[in-house]
């Protein structure tokens, strides 16, 4: 039987995302997801143990905030997130974000307990 192989058009999938903070799969590959999020407002302060985080910007702009300096991510741009390294996104305006991290990576890191943790992602 042959393999389900079909493009992902990010505008539709996007349309489909009416919250902010909630991530959602479009694919996986080697252990990997791609997940797109709407951000908007600042989330937590946190950090991941054992993923690393990739953060593409696809509309819009955001700011990760570190403790030590802040990154500015347009379109177009992307930005690595090395494991245990606490940082923070902040978008001022909404953000269409597309996520690439390792299957096991919950959303909001060392905070098992907050409210925009997400342990079971919806797909797209």
């Amino acid at each position: 039987m042959a393999p389900n192989i079909e493009k992902v058009n990010l505008a539709e999938k996007f349309a489909q995302i009416p919250d902010h903070w909630n991530p959602r799969i479009v694919g996986e590959l080697n252990g990997q997801q791609v997940k797109l999020a709407k951000f908007s407002g600042p989330f937590e302060w946190h950090h991941h143990d054992h993923e690393d985080e990739l953060f593409l910007v696809v509309k819009g702009k955001f700011d990760m905030e570190f403790r030590d300096k802040t990154v500015t991510v347009h379109p177009g741009e992307f930005l690595i997130v090395p494991r245990g390294v606490e940082h923070r996104p902040v978008a001022n305006e909404e953000a269409e974000v597309l996520l690439f991290e390792p299957a096991t990576t919950v959303n909001t890191g060392n905070l098992t307990d907050s409210d925009r943790t997400r342990r079971h992602l919806e797909r797209l």
